[in-house]
């Protein structure tokens, strides 16, 4: 089969740091799916795993961490889907990824394509609906309950971002999406968001004249460092932050410790990887996820594709990425 990857870790102009090879066909076994790729999407993760350092691979390494297509053939401990099924999902970043015609993706973390998106459009939310999903509700552990209260955005205009708002109004909570540019303000609105200030000023004052004090929850989605005091400001005594982008420096603990603050992390790939018990909830994440879309309670958020899938079309998705002002998802269909 056609498959993207790299064998080292390299600047997206240099022509090595993705290359397109002929790799041998993978076989399913236990629960693992054989899917044909249709689409993939481009996220953060990918340009951050290309991004470069000392280290060589020695066999290609395919990047792609959120895809949709059909599932050509099973393994045999396999129960939940059966050959011909249209499927979305985001793999597990220790696995080889969806750069190519075929993937193996263990069935436990592989949900039903929404019947009313189209592959491309499915491929755009698998990465980033699990990851606003767990961070609202498993890690904030946002429930019924918590109807009325108030959350936190920041980075509201990215993929993470886009879903995030919805399930959080959806949730019924306050919304108030950070964003900086006049566009990407109007996106987290159009998304849901009750209010926008931006992330590139200092966040409690905007918030003071919005009328709130603090706020319940924070979900920072962009630079943890760079917020780090901003939301020890803003956040609620016994609030709770998840974050999701490492911090380069230590944070300060101390800055949240007197308001008996959570702080948590979210990484989606935490239950593939370390093949937790529980990780079968990504599956039925995914489900619930189909059917909101089928419904019309979520809006899809691709807002660019990109063909055919070679590395050329990935390398201009990755510079795409790397500039840092992308609003929604792109996509790039396997034609």
């Amino acid at each position: 089969m056609k498959a993207i990857g790299l064998y080292r870790y390299l600047p997206i102009d240099d022509k090595e740091s993705l290359v397109e090879e002929q790799v041998p066909d993978p076989v399913p076994s236990g629960r693992d799916l054989l899917i044909e790729v249709k689409a993939v999407s481009v996220n953060p993760v990918d340009t951050k795993v290309r991004a470069p350092k000392d280290k060589t691979e020695e066999a290609l390494r395919i990047l792609g961490f959120d895809a949709s297509g059909v599932v050509k053939a099973v393994g045999e401990d396999c129960v939940l889907f059966d050959v011909g099924d249209e499927v979305y999902y985001a793999g597990n970043i220790a696995r080889q990824g969806s750069n190519a015609e075929f993937q193996l993706v263990d069935e436990r973390i592989v949900g039903p394509k929404p019947k009313s998106l189209s592959f491309a459009e499915a491929a755009a939310m698998p990465l980033t609906s699990i990851t606003a999903w767990e961070a609202l509700f498993d890690r904030l552990r946002i429930s019924e309950g918590d109807a009325g209260k108030s959350i936190l955005l920041i980075g509201g205009a990215g993929g993470v971002g886009s879903i995030a708002i919805q399930l959080a109004a959806k949730a019924n909570l306050n919304v108030i999406a950070t964003a900086s540019r006049q566009e990407t303000a109007a996106w987290c609105k159009s998304m849901g968001a009750h209010h926008t200030i931006n992330h590139k000023q200092e966040l409690l004052p905007q918030l003071q004249e919005l009328g709130y004090k603090d706020v319940d929850y924070i979900f920072c989605m962009a630079d943890t460092n760079e917020h780090w005091d901003g939301m020890a400001a803003c956040i609620k005594p016994q609030g709770a932050i998840c974050a999701i982008v490492e911090n380069k420096r230590p944070l300060d603990m101390g800055k949240i410790r007197s308001k008996s603050v959570t702080f948590s992390w979210e990484l989606m790939f935490t239950r593939p990887v370390f093949q937790t018990e529980d990780q079968i909830e990504q599956h039925r994440l995914l489900i619930d996820i189909a059917a909101m879309f089928d419904r019309g309670e979520l809006k899809q958020t691709m807002t660019k594709t990109l063909s055919p899938m070679n590395a050329e079309t990935l390398k201009e998705g990755h510079r795409l990425l790397e500039q840092g002002n992308m609003i929604g998802k792109l996509v790039i269909i396997n034609e």
